[in-house]
């Protein structure tokens, strides 16, 4: 098993959860090795229009935003495992049918790569079909908006990161595991509850579905802290579970840490539905808004999660830190 230098990690937590830090707030922040957690540390809820904070504890659940993504990505894998789902095949999305459209694969959609017009912008002053979709015109059926957004290049050949591309993926899921007529929501809730999150031991893990029934896999599932952890860990051991139970299919976890695309605006690269970091060769993670982070390095039996409060421009100093924690497992 590899060693890790705690007081390096201390040193990072330090400053990660300083009141003064200038990235923003930490809430969270979980290392894990070898399955353990070896470090956690917990901070303040800040006080929003929703309601007050408070603090946060190992057993508070927070949101995933985009790590939502990379969950998807691990129902994908159930399903292509029992021969549910084809990653080649047309994608079944009825209203594509005759159409360009047609033409795009499950594979497509997974490495962002449809050719579907989606700005991912989540600024109110901004064109965002993100912003629509999650609280505008799209909100009622996510994977509609975005199924009918314009086609704007071949599939397969341009990359372009996009929500709306997940939650249309989310819609296939959800057909595959429902019958036609059938409680979708409830269905698919259970699939995720009984096939993914209580074998890999996410007992906290809460999906939130739209109007339609569809799993937002875009952007929310409220977990604790030590849960995505775990998430990242059943990734880390290629699907199977602390006890022993393959959850995923033998080589998902590669699926999601092959390299599809790399991202000039924040350095990182992409897989399927899973970020790459390239300063660590073998690494895979879950971003999200607001710098939630999985991150998982294989090669040191490690594991990271951070969740957080921390505007874009400074989130590269969250990134710093939490290289230093990967460093320290050296």
């Amino acid at each position: 098993m590899s060693t890790i230098d705690l007081p390096t990690v201390e040193r990072a937590a330090d400053a990660l959860f300083a009141a003064d830090a200038p990235h923003g707030v930490s809430l969270a922040l979980v290392v894990m090795q070898a399955g353990t957690v070896v470090f956690e540390r917990y901070g303040q809820q800040p006080d929003t229009v929703f309601g007050p904070g408070g603090p946060v504890t190992a057993d508070t659940t927070l949101v995933s935003w985009s790590m939502a993504k990379s969950i998807t990505h691990a129902a994908v894998g159930i399903l292509v495992g029992e021969g549910r789902l084809q990653l080649d095949a047309p994608a079944t999305v009825p209203e594509w049918q005759g159409t360009p459209k047609a033409a795009i694969t499950l594979q497509h959609l997974l490495n962002m790569r449809p050719g579907l017009e989606f700005v991912e912008d989540y600024v109110d002053d901004s064109v965002s079909h993100c912003l629509e979709m999650l609280y505008g015109a799209g909100t009622h059926d996510m994977a509609a908006y975005a199924a009918g957004l314009p086609l704007l290049h071949e599939p397969g050949s341009c990359w372009n990161y996009s929500s709306g591309t997940t939650n249309i993926i989310s819609r296939i899921i959800g057909d595959a595991v429902c019958p036609a007529g059938g409680d979708r929501r409830g269905t698919m809730e259970a699939f995720l509850r009984t096939r993914l999150f209580e074998p890999a031991g996410m007992h906290s893990a809460i999906p939130k579905f739209d109007d339609a029934g569809t799993f937002v896999g875009s952007s929310y599932v409220y977990a604790t802290a030590r849960d995505f952890a775990r998430f990242g860990d059943l990734y880390r051991n290629d699907g199977v579970a602390a006890d022993g139970t393959r959850v995923l299919p033998a080589g998902w976890a590669a699926h999601a840490a092959t390299f599809t695309a790399h991202d000039t605006d924040t350095g990182f690269a992409y897989g399927a539905q899973w970020w790459l970091w390239p300063d660590f060769a073998g690494s895979f993670a879950c971003h999200g808004y607001e710098g939630q982070y999985t991150v998982v390095l294989p090669d040191r039996e490690l594991v990271v999660v951070h969740l957080g409060k921390s505007p874009s421009a400074q989130r590269p100093i969250v990134n710093g830190r939490l290289r230093d924690i990967f460093r320290a497992a050296e």
